[in-house]
């Protein structure tokens, strides 16, 4: 740990650029002055006399698996370089109490690990989740205190809610666990604290993307022990960009159109007589399809069929990576994109009908690359932001376009990076 002043006197230098060049690259100085100001932000609530440390945790861009992981299936996704930050230090007490910038303080006492209705749906919940997973693990845990700040914007489709909730965990990690507690650890408690304190169904992609960090593929045959392997691939070395832009679609009140994704898939297994779809198979759901299109609806059915063609879809996306066949790689991803729109419907939600952001950055897209390239749906879907793969000589000219319709500062580049939840400092 290192002394609330001191660490100013080097943010405010450039002091530590070499040490946050392990994470941010060229972008170093930048991320100096944006923690900078989250140590700014800290002094504004806290006590500036004691020893903080600094905390990173990425969002995550989901490549391909769209809405399988929690059905057992597999995902490709990548760690990306718009983070979460925070100063954070010790309290002698059990309260995890944490200003984030642009919302409310957050003030939590953790002798007290049970969900509380009044906190589905707000940060607080996740930091009472996060402590209730560690104590269920048998980790330790104590009071922090903590300044925020994310460029994981909410509504993103980035998981800026995985984001704080590794954050939460990396903090704790540190703090009281010596750091030892393994990646996958922490990603497993973030989605226990968001299913059964913040109220969302999610599955564990997100978390683990966040937690690991870097490209990488997941099989979540066995949620309690998922296999993760790292994938060593540069897209700028194919010439391409990773972009992803913010549609302005509205997340308000989607919970429910994910969760009937969930449902409707894990409807079909149950009516094969199994728990989830990873545990039957295609040939099963056609063989049914009568009698399923009676008992769960033909949307269950669809979405059924494009979690077995998605997850044939990883395989064959890992190995293009593999043989470095980009071509076959931009192939598959638009056919990930037309499976998401056509058979499991999360591109849009019809409320209200007129309302279709999505739907258009992915004709926009189209227009834009034509056969260039590749895009897709991005993240949990029915608003939000479009992924796309984009020729680098084509990159200004898409930026724009995009940013035309949608505004200025809707397309961002993103790289990939290599690490999940840190300490920044060590």
């Amino acid at each position: 740990m290192i002394p609330y002043q001191a660490l100013v006197e080097g943010l405010r230098t450039g002091a530590f650029c070499a040490e946050l060049g392990a994470v941010y690259a060229a972008d170093a100085p930048n991320q100096g002055q944006r923690l900078l100001r989250a140590a700014q932000l800290f002094a504004d609530f806290f006590a500036t006399d004691s020893a903080v440390e600094l905390f990173s945790a990425p969002g995550r861009s989901e490549i391909a698996g769209n809405h399988t992981d929690h059905n057992c299936g597999k995902v490709l996704a990548a760690g990306v370089n718009l983070d979460a930050v925070a100063v954070a230090a010790k309290r002698p007490d059990l309260r995890a109490v944490v200003k984030s910038e642009g919302h409310e303080l957050d003030d939590v006492v953790i002798s007290d690990l049970t969900p509380v209705p009044e906190e589905i749906g707000r940060s607080a919940a996740l930091l009472r989740g996060v402590c209730a997973g560690f104590v269920e693990r048998g980790y330790a845990i104590g009071g922090f205190e903590a300044a925020t700040l994310s460029d994981v914007l909410s509504g993103s489709g980035l998981s800026s809610s995985a984001a704080f909730e590794v954050l939460v965990g990396t903090i704790l990690n540190y703090f009281y666990n010596d750091g030892k507690i393994p990646p996958l650890a922490i990603a497993q408690i973030a989605q226990y604290a968001e299913n059964r304190f913040f109220g969302k169904p999610c599955g564990l992609m997100d978390q683990t993307a966040c937690a690991v960090g870097g490209f990488v593929g997941i099989d979540f045959a066995d949620t309690a022990s998922p296999v993760i392997r790292r994938i060593d691939f540069d897209f700028a070395a194919c010439g391409h960009a990773l972009c992803i832009t913010d549609s302005g679609g509205s997340h308000a009140d989607l919970t429910e159109d994910y969760a009937l994704v969930r449902r409707e898939m894990e409807a079909v297994a149950a009516a094969l007589g199994k728990r989830v779809l990873r545990e039957t198979d295609r040939a099963a759901v056609l063989a049914a399809l009568p009698a399923l299109r009676e008992s769960v609806g033909d949307r269950a059915v669809l979405r059924a069929l494009h979690f077995f063609a998605e997850n044939e879809r990883v395989d064959a996306l890992t190995a293009a990576l593999a043989a470095g066949d980009f071509a076959a790689f931009c192939t598959l991803i638009k056919a990930s994109g037309r499976s998401s729109f056509m058979y499991n419907q999360n591109v849009y939600n019809g409320r209200p009908a007129n309302s279709q952001p999505v739907s258009l950055a992915l004709a926009l897209s189209e227009t834009l690359l034509g056969e260039q390239g590749a895009w897709r749906v991005h993240g949990g879907g029915f608003a939000g932001t479009v992924q796309a793969f984009v020729p680098l000589e084509r990159l200004d000219d898409y930026c724009a376009g995009m940013e035309a319709v949608f505004g200025q500062g809707s397309c961002r580049v993103l790289r990939v990076r290599p690490q999940g939840g840190v300490r920044l400092l060590k």
